[in-house]
């Protein structure tokens, strides 16, 4: 996964609360193999009508050149699914911003590139309210921690560590990996120091082969 520090694109609102991951992909989409995209099941329920039909004024219908979406509170909550973020991302977005996200769905999103942007109801709704129905010009700093759509500038919240892993295009294992000269350093002071604690050859062996 390739990391980023700054997007350019266009930012339009999704005015809604709580859309969560069913909403996001249903499941009845996610036996489609990842390989063949899911961006087109991106809230598939909410962009069609009962007819399977495109409903005219939604959002990312009007607007599928979006790349940032501003959204209402608690985005992303519900089921715990990775394909969620595996739409947006197939889909073109690099950015949510919202005042809240579903936990599990941030860390997914961090995961895949995809950056959780917080900001305050306040700020969001000025956002909207400065958007309308209408996509705007944005530009995301990781760096900075800064977004900036059109005459308007917000600092956002971004776990450190988060914003480490999207600058570097890293995931839970290779954050890890970028601290393996402290953990070896760790369990060779700690294997000096606390021999006792270590297995030894015997501990290892298997099961019913030390000598009776």
């Amino acid at each position: 996964m390739a990391g980023w520090r700054t997007h350019a694109g266009r930012a339009i609102t999704l005015p809604h609360d709580n859309i969560d991951t069913d909403q996001l992909i249903p499941a009845r989409f996610m036996s489609a193999p990842r390989s063949e995209g899911y961006g087109k099941f991106l809230l598939h329920d909410l962009r069609h009508d009962a007819d399977g039909a495109e409903v005219p004024d939604f959002p990312l219908n009007r607007h599928d050149d979006a790349t940032i979406l501003v959204a209402g509170r608690n985005f992303g909550s519900g089921s715990s699914r990775e394909a969620a973020v595996y739409a947006l991302v197939d889909a073109g977005i690099t950015t949510v911003i919202a005042p809240s996200f579903g936990d599990i769905f941030a860390s997914n999103a961090v995961n895949n590139g995809l950056l959780p942007a917080r900001l305050s109801e306040r700020q969001v709704k000025q956002l909207m309210m400065h958007l309308g129905d209408q996509s705007g010009a944005a530009r995301i700093d990781i760096d900075a921690k800064e977004l900036r759509i059109g005459d308007h500038s917000f600092a956002f919240e971004l776990d450190d560590g988060w914003q480490t892993k999207l600058i570097n295009g890293w995931d839970d294992i290779d954050l890890t990996l970028a601290h393996r000269d402290q953990i070896h350093s760790f369990r060779d002071q700690r294997l000096k120091t606390s021999r006792w604690a270590w297995p030894t050859a015997q501990d290892q062996e298997p099961p019913g082969t030390r000598a009776q």
